[in-house]
């Protein structure tokens, strides 16, 4: 595996100068000839957030659109991959059917460019991959073409990565390759329960996790219970897994997100100024004024991703 990881690392030193063109769409390396308006790879830039739940149904894809929605509005270049490699749905959220997904990147040969897909709402998504069970699993090769296409993203200011629920291994995997970790639940025992559930899989799998595990407490009536329920949360991981958890915020039971969801639009376009709108700007201000870590961005991603 020494072997594997120093490929892995000579892949990332030969595309550091890899330069992005916003106008074709098109990579060039040193030396070739620029195409168009040319922005820099923001090597080590990136902030690479990881959302997921310990069981369905939380609301974790609809917290992950809109979180997303909500950077965009600060002007930032972000792209939601759906890394639910089973029920991938972050498409059916904006309503859209995007023609090829991870699975037709990594197993037919279509590129990052022919599989993203840029949404009315100023964010690029990128599909689920429908039919690999895995990331882990991927041949030498399909992981090799996996790494050089998603260093592709490289131009986005944001990379949210939405995971399936549970604590499978590919879950496991993008969280320990993330800069932060996005946790959510909602005050059911069991939704509480499964939340400390993987956050104890994780103290147990990573020893030295070098990141940051935020919470999201979602389908609140109100700040005292969500603030109950994050006290519980992190009081419990402090005293017994030794692990700090950052209460990130919460977001109210609003009638408009169910709405929304009927709509397959967001809710932060639907109605801007509802309680649940307004909780995911305080969430994503509060992301911003905490420090990013010099994390190395995608290529230490890679690293971690593939670190087996």
């Amino acid at each position: 595996m020494e072997d594997q990881a120093e490929k892995l690392r000579e892949i990332m030193r030969q595309k550091t100068d890899t330069r992005y063109s916003e106008r074709t769409g098109t990579y060039s390396s040193p030396g070739e000839k620029p195409q168009g308006k040319l922005i820099s790879k923001r090597q080590g830039k990136n902030r690479i957030l990881t959302i997921t739940s310990g069981k369905g149904g939380v609301g974790k894809t609809n917290v992950s659109v809109n979180i997303a929605l909500a950077y965009a509005r600060l002007g930032k270049r972000v792209v939601v991959m759906d890394a639910d490699l089973g029920l991938a749905n972050v498409n059916i959220m904006l309503n859209m059917v995007p023609k090829y997904n991870l699975y037709d990147m990594i197993r037919k040969g279509k590129t990052m460019k022919e599989i993203m897909v840029e949404t009315e709402y100023g964010i690029s998504i990128v599909a689920g991959a429908l039919g690999i069970s895995q990331v882990a699993n991927l041949s030498d090769e399909e992981r090799q073409r996996f790494i050089e296409e998603l260093n592709t993203l490289s131009f986005a200011d944001i990379i949210i990565i939405d995971t399936s629920a549970g604590v499978s291994s590919n879950v496991l995997d993008f969280i320990a390759a993330a800069d932060d970790a996005i946790i959510v639940t909602t005050p059911e025992p069991t939704a509480i329960t499964d939340a400390y559930g993987i956050i104890k899989i994780i103290a147990t799998e990573y020893d030295n996790l070098d990141m940051e595990l935020k919470l999201v407490v979602n389908r609140v009536k109100g700040a005292a219970e969500a603030k109950k329920v994050a006290d519980r949360m992190t009081n419990i991981v402090g005293q017994f897994l030794n692990l700090k958890v950052d209460y990130l915020g919460f977001i109210y039971d609003d009638p408009v997100v169910s709405q929304a969801v009927l709509r397959q639009k967001p809710f932060l376009v639907i109605d801007p100024k509802c309680k649940a709108s307004i909780c995911v700007q305080h969430i994503v201000g509060k992301l911003e004024k905490s420090e990013l870590r010099d994390s190395g961005g995608l290529a230490s991603m890679f690293k971690r991703l593939f670190r087996k």
